[in-house]
C-alpha cells in the first residue's frame, strides 16, 4: 500500500478529466461553478478544520483529499452525485495503492457530504462537510444576466465575502458571511440554505464544537 498525498491526486489525468467534464456539465445544467476553484478552496478549508483541532496530520491530508474529489460524481449526473462520486473515488483510489482503511475514510466522507442525507461519520467527513457549505461567494455565479437569475444564483451573488472561523480553545466554528441585502434578504438566505445550516451544526458537533452562523456582522445562530 502507498501513502498518497494530495499532490498525487492533483497529477491523476482521470480525476483533472472528472472535474473539468463535471463542472462543464453543471455549467450546461446552469448551477454553480464547481470546477478547480471550488475543489481547491474546499480541499484547503477541509485541512485547515483538522489542523487548527490539532487532528492528526494524516487526517488532515484525507480531509484534503476528499474535498478535491468530493464532486466528481457530478460528471455522471446530479441526483445522487455524492453516492456516484464516493463509487468513483473508491476505484481511483484502490488502483492508486490506497490503504484499504483511508479509502474508506475518504469514500464515506464523499458519500456523506450534500445535505439530504449526509451524516458526518468521522472527522474527515464533517470537515468536507463544513469546507463545501461555506463556499458561498459571487464567484460561483456563472450566469451572467442577472434578469434570469434564480434564487441559488441571486444568493451566491449576494455574498461579498465568506470566512470559515476556527477557534480551538472556544471550540466554536464560525461561518461569517457579508451579504449585500439589496440584492437578497437575509431571510431568503435561509430559505434555501438552512439545510445546509442543520448539517453544518451536526459537523461542528460531531468535532466536539458548536457551529455558528454570522452575517453582517449580526450572529444568527
Amino acid at each position: 500500500m502507498s501513502v498518497i498525498t494530495l499532490e498525487e491526486i492533483k497529477k491523476s489525468q482521470i480525476v483533472e478529466a472528472f472535474i473539468m467534464k463535471s463542472n462543464e456539465a453543471l455549467g450546461a445544467l446552469g448551477f454553480t461553478e464547481h470546477g478547480f476553484r471550488h475543489l481547491n478552496l474546499v480541499s484547503k478549508i477541509a485541512r485547515n478544520i483538522l489542523e487548527r483541532l490539532e487532528y492528526p496530520q494524516r487526517d488532515q491530508e484525507l480531509a484534503a483529499i476528499a474535498g478535491y474529489m468530493h464532486d466528481i460524481g457530478n460528471v455522471v449526473g446530479r441526483v445522487d452525485h455524492w453516492q456516484t462520486g464516493a463509487i468513483m473515488a473508491f476505484k481511483i483510489l484502490i488502483d492508486m495503492g490506497m490503504a484499504p482503511d483511508e479509502v474508506a475514510i475518504v469514500v464515506g466522507a464523499i458519500g456523506n457530504h450534500d445535505e439530504k442525507n449526509g451524516v458526518p461519520i468521522t472527522a474527515v467527513s464533517a470537515a468536507l462537510i463544513l469546507a463545501d457549505k461555506a463556499d458561498v461567494h459571487r464567484s460561483r455565479v456563472r450566469n451572467q444576466d442577472f434578469a434570469t437569475f434564480d434564487i441559488h444564483d441571486r444568493v451566491n451573488y449576494a455574498v461579498e465575502h465568506s470566512f470559515l472561523r476556527v477557534d480551538r480553545e472556544k471550540r466554536a466554528i464560525t461561518l461569517e458571511l457579508s451579504i449585500d441585502i439589496e440584492i437578497v434578504p437575509v431571510m431568503e438566505y435561509f430559505e434555501i440554505f438552512i439545510t445546509r445550516m442543520v448539517l453544518c451544526r451536526r459537523a461542528a458537533d460531531f468535532l466536539g464544537c458548536r457551529f455558528e452562523l454570522v452575517i453582517n456582522g449580526a450572529k444568527l445562530l
